[in-house]
């Protein structure tokens, strides 16, 4: 907002002399006469140096002596924002615009003081006065600053519509691809997101950050093999940038990669010591692998670290659970439930526990609890079909499949392949035929799975010969 050019040709002679002069003032020698240029210049000088008491007493002083440039009013707002009376300077601002000013610094110092408040809908308004009355060259930051308090608003719609104006402005504004490409991400328009990750990286291939964002973008697609590739680029350019460690590591968890995780999560041990999370899922890859006593030990690990930590409290259940102790296995569960009661997966686990216990009606409502939580979570649809199917609660099984038929829900496409096996199951072969035909059609690869779930229709020609060579 203010001239940040100390090396301006006027003052290369004597700007050091009148600064050491104003100095000695503070300490009670007398001042002088100094013009106003000199004043604006040290004024920016203390601004910039983030001296804002000093830059306040300066344009007190330009006041003083020049009460008819409206400049050192500017200033002093300026000068006082930054030290936090936001009010006060509101005050001189308001005072400034009766008089007529207008200027794209008074909008931004005004947009800035809000966005100090938190008052984003009204910075909001400046930075976009700002805009109208601005200069090409200062349009960039300008764009910027707006969209980010768009941002702040969670209106990323208008902040992407300000980011698109900001690169028809200037094709080349860095700043503007990132956060569009932020934009995108928040929005859940990763194919978006990680197209401007990739135009921000084919201009700057060694920002890490970039790198890293772009592996995130493809973590949440579930492209877990693009997202090693970015985040390998990312530490390649940093070797010390732990989150791209820790997000490998999760990446190769997620593709059942489970020793080239752990080895991943080491390394981010090595750079930030050890951390509750990591240490569990490091548990989480030895659980995997069958190694249960290592397993247990880095979940105790991880809750030395975080006594909350949930999901060590359901590793340690999980391997219980796999270890023949039912009744312990509940408990640490039960335990991981309370520290997070709204978590679909811990019911499932709980009911999947109590299932082995022959509990049938705290099996069902737990499962109840679960599908309530998630209603779309295929792995909970079918345990609980098969725990229906399994013990002959026929009525209950209909009820279910009657209740996503009249729900408001997209029909799960699994659910419609369970729905099958059902029909076929009980003699209703025309009606298991027809729903599988029109899950074929609809995706005939994702149609297989019934294979999977049910291994028995392998055997089954009238089911095997609907699906294409």
């Amino acid at each position: 907002m203010y001239n940040d050019d100390e090396e301006d040709s006027y003052y290369e002679g004597n700007f050091n002399e009148e600064l050491a002069r104003f100095e000695n003032s503070l300490k009670g020698e007398p001042l002088g006469f100094m013009d106003s240029d000199t004043l604006e210049a040290l004024i920016d000088h203390y601004l910039i140096q983030g001296n804002y008491t000093k830059a306040s007493i300066c344009a007190d002083l330009g006041i003083e002596q020049f009460p008819f440039i409206l400049m050192f009013q500017l200033r002093k707002a300026q000068a006082i924002s930054a030290n936090g009376q936001l009010k006060e300077a509101l005050t001189i601002l308001t005072n400034l615009e009766k008089l007529g000013e207008t200027s794209c610094e008074h909008f931004l110092t005004k947009a800035a003081i809000f966005s100090q408040l938190r008052d984003s809908k009204t910075a909001v308004k400046y930075f976009q006065e700002a805009l109208n009355v601005s200069e090409p060259e200062d349009k960039d930051e300008i764009y910027i600053d707006l969209a980010m308090e768009y941002e702040s608003l969670r209106d990323f719609t208008s902040a992407i519509k300000i980011l698109q104006q900001a690169l028809s402005n200037n094709p080349d504004n860095e700043v503007a691809i990132y956060e569009l490409a932020y934009c995108y991400d928040q929005m859940m328009d990763y194919d978006k997101a990680i197209e401007c990750y990739s135009n921000f990286i084919n201009e700057n291939p060694y920002s890490f950050t970039a790198w890293y964002n772009l592996g995130n973008a493809y973590s949440k697609q579930d492209n877990f093999e693009k997202a090693i590739w970015a985040y390998d680029y990312c530490v390649l350019i940093n070797e010390e940038f732990s989150p791209a460690y820790f997000n490998l590591g999760n990446a190769y968890l997620s593709l059942d990669k489970y020793k080239t995780s752990i080895e991943q999560f080491e390394k981010c041990i090595e750079i930030d010591g050890e951390d509750g999370l990591t240490l569990c899922y490091i548990g989480e890859c030895y659980e995997q692998l069958g190694d249960l006593e290592l397993a247990k030990s880095y979940y105790r690990k991880s809750l030395e670290l975080i006594p909350d930590l949930s999901d060590a409290w359901l590793g340690l259940g999980i391997i219980q659970d796999l270890e023949g102790d039912i009744k312990g296995a509940i408990k640490f569960i039960e335990k991981a439930i309370e520290l997070e009661p709204t978590n679909a997966s811990y019911y499932h686990v709980l009911a999947g526990a109590f299932e082995k216990t022959d509990e049938l009606e705290n099996t069902q409502k737990w499962y109840l609890k679960a599908l309530e939580l998630d209603q779309k979570n295929d792995e909970i649809v079918i345990d609980y079909v098969g725990f229906l199917l399994a013990n002959d609660f026929i009525s209950d099984l209909k009820l279910f499949f009657d209740f996503f038929d009249t729900s408001d829900l997209d029909v799960l496409f699994t659910l419609d392949l369970l729905k099958a096996n059902f029909h076929y199951k009980f003699g209703q072969q025309e009606i298991a035929i027809m729903l599988l035909q029109q899950c074929i059609v609809e995706n005939s690869e994702a149609a297989k799975e019934i294979f999977s779930i049910y291994p028995y229709l392998l055997n089954e020609t009238k089911i095997v010969t609907l699906f294409p060579n």
